[in-house]
């Protein structure tokens, strides 16, 4: 079995307590065939950029990088998330497209092949994840690496016309077909990416899954839908029971139902459309109002970005104007929270609650579905209200599937998840958690794996 060599933005160093689904999955992999996890150090340092760190535990080997403001600014508050981070989810109109931030996006990922190229064995395994790192792989190959080589893209893929609307569309896209596997979450995502080949990147559909880059290299691509520890979130919801908070929570109810929301604070989500939903089905639901409260945890991401200033400037009205027309001495329909909560914890918020509210207007997958579904009790489990445009609606089909946009959908999807039946909710439950047991975080490393070294 080959090393793996796993290639991401961020790296799970030992002794920070980033510990989420991928990381466990990854080190997994990581600690089964011995291999190296190389990223960005997360540290802002002055002087230059690239000054490398290693540290070892249980046989992986951790190497990370440091970046300087200027590079940090450019690669990553720049271009990846000013520019691609709204191209991929669909928000053109959002795309900050800068020549200079393009220019220190390659450079960066280029300062990373220099690092990583002279580590690599012939026989590696290298992974890359997220749009990041997009032009890694064709950077080295430049440098003479012909070991295999895979790309994971954990956020959507847009249409073909709105990637061919960036500039340089083809300089910035083109470097993909340097990898070996391109591994997206959906097959609409798959398909979506051969359309943009065929159309405009200059390459053509060989067969079902691979595709031929203009110079005659062909490459395969594939859906591989990202998943969750199903078993261990479901230990945890179900020990969470007795935390303090939990148990907090619950009393604070009054025996009335939860609705929950978690969700990064960002446009992508659809808050303002989740809040204008739950105001509709208070609206309309007149004869449950009181019986059931919303709690939306939306910690703060990318502050200082001006986009995400004006939505939380935004919410904060919203949130305001529902609960001074619907709220009662004794009730307040919409809690709204910018603060973070240990994992643990959410899982027994979720446990608690009877609805889940997972309606982002784009999602490349949306884990939080996926968690609230693992984290409920068997014999009382509350009811999933998903999105259409998240991934996880392709797997879900259980849930209560409603378009983010249809304000009168949500909110009567709220009402439908509020009451009903124990033994419905027990059916779509039960759907549910038996695909996640059988496809959890651990088979689609193991899937993705497998077909990327296999083919």
């Amino acid at each position: 079995m080959s090393r793996l060599v796993v290639v991401s933005n961020r790296v799970a160093v030992p002794g920070e307590n980033r510990a989420g689904g991928l990381a466990v999955a990854l080190q997994a992999a990581l600690s089964e065939r011995g291999g190296m996890w190389f990223g960005w150090s997360g540290k802002t340092v002055r002087g230059n950029s690239g000054e490398i760190h290693e540290q070892e535990a249980d046989g992986i080997r951790y190497v990370t990088m440091d970046l300087n403001r200027a590079d940090l600014d450019a690669y990553y508050n720049g271009f990846a998330n000013r520019a691609l981070w709204p191209l991929l989810h669909f928000r053109l109109d959002l795309v900050d497209y800068d020549r200079g931030t393009r220019e220190g996006y390659r450079r960066v990922n280029a300062m990373f092949a220099d690092r990583l190229a002279p580590m690599l064995r012939d026989d590696d395994t290298v992974w890359v994840h997220d749009y990041h790192l997009i032009p890694l792989g064709a950077l080295l190959r430049e440098r003479g690496v012909g070991c295999r080589i895979g790309f994971y893209l954990h956020v959507p893929v847009p249409s073909a016309d709105l990637m061919m609307a960036v500039p340089d569309h083809q300089r910035l896209f083109s470097p993909l077909y340097a990898y070996d596997l391109l591994g997206f979450q959906t097959q609409r995502d798959n398909d979506r990416f051969h359309s943009y080949v065929r159309l405009y990147g200059g390459g053509r559909i060989v067969a079902p899954g691979i595709l031929e880059a203009p110079g005659g290299r062909q490459f395969r691509t594939g859906a591989f839908p990202i998943s969750i520890d199903t078993p261990e979130i479901a230990r945890q919801a179900a020990a969470a029971a007795s935390k303090p908070t939990v148990r907090s929570l619950r009393t604070s109810l009054e025996d009335r139902l939860l609705a929950i929301g978690v969700d990064r604070l960002d446009y992508s989500k659809g808050l303002p459309e989740r809040f204008h939903g739950f105001e509709r089905y208070l609206e309309r639901h007149p004869d449950q109002k009181g019986t059931l409260t919303y709690l939306q945890i939306a910690p703060l991401s990318r502050a200082d970005v001006s986009e995400y200033r004006i939505l939380r400037s935004q919410l904060e009205q919203i949130a305001g104007h529902i609960n001074g027309g619907h709220a009662a001495p004794n009730w307040t329909p919409l809690r709204y929270v910018n603060r973070n909560f240990p994992h643990s914890t959410l899982t027994g918020f979720y446990r608690t609650a009877r609805v889940g509210l997972v309606t982002p207007l784009r999602d490349g997958m949306n884990l939080v579905a996926k968690e609230y579904v693992a984290s409920q009790d068997p014999e009382n489990p509350g009811v999933l209200v998903l999105s259409l445009l998240a991934g996880a609606a392709q797997e879900m089909k259980e849930a209560l599937l409603v378009n983010p946009h249809d304000l009168d959908g949500v909110a009567d999807a709220i009402a439908t998840a509020a009451t009903m039946p124990l033994a419905r909710r027990k059916e779509r439950w039960n759907a549910m958690m038996d695909h996640l047991r059988k496809h959890d975080i651990h088979a689609w490393r193991k899937q993705y794996l497998e077909t990327l070294e296999n083919g």
